[in-house]
């Protein structure tokens, strides 16, 4: 009998990182049950129907919702930070509604590969932990997850820490990656570094770091920069305010790609500057040598559990310190990529846990 499942998460609103996690989410679960009947909750139902080839409904059609759920096995709730309140009030309300229709359902829930939190205040702390409590498995993708739901108090579903789901995606080839560069006048014989940022709440201070990075980098290592927005148009909009401020020639590439296209583009890079979280973990899929800069938990979460820290936070970033960095990974990139290699084949195999779990608890 086809199982059913609905995944509900940030999805259909252009965010690179989101879509590489439902895309691998769909590849690794599929692999496992071909017959899988999968609906997902989008911002953009249609889109996410093209996109990964799969039924899809809108996440403001809430009659709609309970009847997928109705006639489900299962919700999925993520993956990614979903269940955090430092970048919106309200969208922790929203993922915990969806998750408490399914309970009343007596649906088997899920929370697949989860960054949780921060998540701050009384009443959000005491939603989280009367829900989190009454799902029937919780799978977080690094050890600072694990630590937000033991300060929650949630303690009594199955809980296990395994990867982010991005990192049990299959590498792909360089073409569709070179072919964009070709494109955008990007391409020949020079190295590439690859900066990948966002705006972030009222800071600007690291945008004037970053343009004297590019600068510095164009200038001292003889290597072509390249702008990857990963979600659109925004990050194209910071990564321009950014190319403006520079003094040497640098790209912003302004296209929508898909995950396929953004791991190639990748691919061909030999560096990895990102705020992003997961222009580093593509970074790591393709095995480049990467460099994060904190603005958030889950950019700390992910650099530890592959054995690295930050260059440093956004908002005190200075140039010297990241020029620092990027010579030091740059002048031995060869020992990076097989340091990186090793730890990230252990996570690529916990990643797709996530989904043996899943079949584990739908198949229970």
């Amino acid at each position: 009998m086809e199982k059913r499942i609905v995944v509900s998460g940030y999805y259909g609103s252009k965010n690179a990182g989101d879509e590489a996690m439902l895309a691998a989410m769909l590849e690794v679960l599929g692999d496992l049950d071909p017959k899988l009947h999968i609906t997902v909750i989008s911002a953009n139902p249609a889109d996410t129907s093209r996109r990964h080839g799969v039924d899809s409904v809108s996440w403001l059609r809430i009659p709609a919702i309970i009847r997928e759920l109705y006639h489900a096995d299962m919700l999925i709730s993520g993956g990614g930070s979903l269940l955090q309140n430092v970048t919106s009030r309200r969208s922790l309300y929203y993922y915990l509604a969806i998750i408490f229709l399914a309970l009343l359902m007596g649906k088997k829930v899920m929370l697949y590969a989860q960054g949780i939190g921060p998540i701050i205040g009384r009443l959000a702390e005491s939603a989280m932990r009367v829900i989190g409590n009454r799902v029937d498995l919780i799978t977080v993708r690094d050890k600072g997850s694990l630590a937000e739901l033991s300060r929650l108090g949630i303690t009594k579903p199955v809980i296990e820490c395994t990867a982010d789901p991005v990192l049990a995606i299959h590498p792909v080839d360089k073409a569709a990656g070179r072919a964009i560069f070709h494109a955008y006048h990007a391409d020949g014989a020079k190295p590439v570094v690859g900066i990948s940022v966002r705006d972030w709440q009222h800071e600007t201070h690291f945008k004037e770091v970053m343009a004297e990075v590019s600068d510095r980098i164009v200038r001292e290592l003889s290597a072509r920069v390249v702008f990857l927005p990963m979600q659109f148009p925004e990050d194209v909009r910071a990564a321009k305010s950014i190319a403006a401020l520079t003094k040497e020639p640098c790209t912003v590439l302004n296209d929508e790609y898909t995950t396929s296209e953004f791991l190639s583009l990748v691919g061909n890079m030999d560096l990895m500057i990102a705020i992003r979280l997961h222009a580093l973990i593509f970074a790591g899929v393709m095995g480049v040598p990467m460099i994060g800069i904190s603005y958030d938990p889950k950019i700390d979460r992910f650099l530890d559990s592959i054995g690295e820290q930050p260059a440093g936070s956004l908002d005190t970033i200075t140039a010297d310190e990241l020029m620092r960095e990027v010579r030091r990974k740059w002048h031995d990139k060869a020992a990076f990529r097989r340091k990186n290699a090793e730890l990230l084949s252990v996570l690529r195999s916990l990643a797709a846990r996530n989904a043996e779990l899943a079949l584990n608890l739908i198949e229970d």
